[in-house]
């Protein structure tokens, strides 16, 4: 991978941010792989641990000003929502962000832009970069009109975070219905398995899914199995 100025521009023309010191950008899209490869370089772990509180406080400001219905404990449910390593990651994905973060051949190779920490942790930097670049003010607009849907959705408690507890809820409503989670196949290094895993709800497959975990694999197999229950009411 090439990391030049046309492959700077490139992320910022899809965030839509054009730094004024590009250092703060290529900081925080460094992970710490890159700069064990090549001494003398700077990675993302710090400005990582200033957008954590960064985003925290303009999350919990917005939300302060515009849920004014909300309890203090409501509140703090819907902000835990937000800027969680999954909605993070809702971002990652947005951006394309697996494709430019820059990092070793060997991370690389074992799935590292992939990985959700790895996505979810650079998004947490680039809103660091975009404070010291930028200040307060842009970054809280820039943080409310890139989480706007996600932030909607945690008020309107539409977002899930065991989607197999949300699967058992929905089917056992009106009795016992047999719900089993079978794993199909792994594949790759024993230090990167990938699973794949089916959700079989009475005899019939209802979801498949994958992920770097037995875990990751049924989570997202219910996940697909609750978004073919949806589609079928609608209907």
């Amino acid at each position: 991978m090439k990391y030049d100025n046309s492959f700077i521009e490139e992320l910022e023309k899809i965030i839509n941010i054009n730094f004024d010191n590009k250092d703060y950008f290529i900081t925080a899209i460094t992970h710490s792989s890159y700069a064990n490869q090549y001494k003398n370089i700077r990675f993302n772990e710090r400005l990582e641990f200033l957008g954590d509180s960064v985003l925290q406080l303009c999350i919990t400001e917005h939300l302060f000003n515009y849920c004014k219905d909300k309890s203090e404990g409501e509140l703090t449910k819907i902000r835990s929502l937000i800027v969680c390593e999954n909605s993070l990651y809702e971002v990652a994905l947005k951006w394309q962000l697996g494709k430019y973060i820059r990092m070793s051949k060997g991370e690389e190779l074992t799935g590292g832009r992939e990985r959700v920490s790895i996505q979810a942790d650079c998004v947490e930097a680039i809103i660091a970069a975009i404070y010291l670049d930028k200040g307060i003010e842009f970054v809280k607009t820039f943080i409310i009109d890139n989480f706007k849907d996600i932030i909607l959705k945690a008020v309107r408690n539409e977002i899930i975070m065991d989607y197999k507890t949300k699967l058992q809820e929905t089917l056992q409503k009106n009795g016992e219905i047999d719900i089993r989670y079978k794993l199909v196949k792994y594949e790759g290094p024993p230090h990167r398995r990938k699973f794949y895993t089916t959700v079989i709800i009475d005899d019939e497959i209802m979801g498949e899914g994958q992920g770097f975990s037995k875990k990751e694999s049924e989570q997202n197999s219910a996940k697909e199995a609750l978004t073919k229950l949806e589609d079928k009411n609608e209907q």
